[in-house]
């Protein structure tokens, strides 16, 4: 069994992503940017909204809810630990929980940082994740709510994933994002074939999302503040790996 997944763009720099088991027939919306665009993309596909899967409160991940569920009749999952804030929500899931998609399963993996109350969803028998704000392609979200150790630690669940993970991320900053890596981590080959592959797809304004767990450990310097290249760069040679990320995420906050 396949989960499809269509992506498309929406809002400014927003991805929609509807996750669509076919075997029940049952399709998801990974967060709610635009209701529009998703009823589109629903009609475009012949899909029908049964769920929505929320990875964090930000207006541009719930503020359809409450419209779509309104006219679908679907189920809203969230956090737990963050119900309060996840209009609609109907099923409050936590760190470890598994969540029947059909034949399906979504592992929950609480992944704190962006928000207090992000979460991400992890389809281990299709190699996917969505992973909303806390992991971008070269980059992490900005800590709005968590604190340097939390982010670190979120990160790492991820990076536990197998390498071939497909990471289905909510923006698109990935030239953005490559335009500042470059500079805390200048000697990274693999960074620097990267950002000339980026280029390439923006300039026929194509995405850059998904993007996998390999090529992020490859390249995201806010997964790699064991670099030696990276440490040097920043002056903090030999430091503490939450100080060096910390360090790296001040930098992207002021570039």
């Amino acid at each position: 069994m396949s989960l499809q997944v269509h992506q498309f763009p929406c809002r400014s720099d927003n991805y929609g992503f509807l996750a669509h088991e076919p075997e029940q027939g049952l399709t998801a919306c990974i967060d709610t940017p635009d209701a529009d665009a998703i009823n589109a993309g629903l009609e475009q596909k012949g899909w029908r909204l049964t769920h929505i899967l929320n990875t964090h409160h930000h207006g541009d991940h719930t503020g359809a809810n409450l419209p779509l569920k309104e006219r679908w009749g679907c189920t809203i999952v969230g956090a737990a630990n963050d119900a309060e804030r996840i209009p609609g929500i109907d099923v409050r899931v936590a760190d470890g929980d598994s969540y029947a998609f059909g034949y399906l399963s979504a592992e929950v993996f609480e992944v704190p940082g962006h928000t207090t109350g992000h979460i991400a969803y992890y389809f281990a028998s299709e190699n996917i994740a969505f992973v909303g704000d806390t992991l971008f392609a070269l980059g992490c979200g900005r800590l709005f709510e968590g604190t340097p150790e939390m982010m670190w630690n979120s990160l790492q669940k991820l990076m536990a994933l197998p390498d071939e993970t497909v990471i289905y991320c909510a923006h698109e900053y990935t030239q953005a994002n490559a335009e500042f890596a470059i500079t805390v981590e200048p000697g990274n080959t693999q960074l620097v074939a990267r950002m000339k592959e980026i280029e390439a797809l923006r300039v026929q304004d194509l995405p850059t999302v998904p993007t996998t767990i390999g090529l992020e450990r490859a390249t995201n310097p806010f997964v790699r503040p064991m670099s030696e290249d990276l440490q040097a760069t920043i002056g903090l040679s030999g430091a503490d790996l939450v100080s060096v990320f910390a360090e790296t995420r001040k930098r992207k906050d002021n570039f």
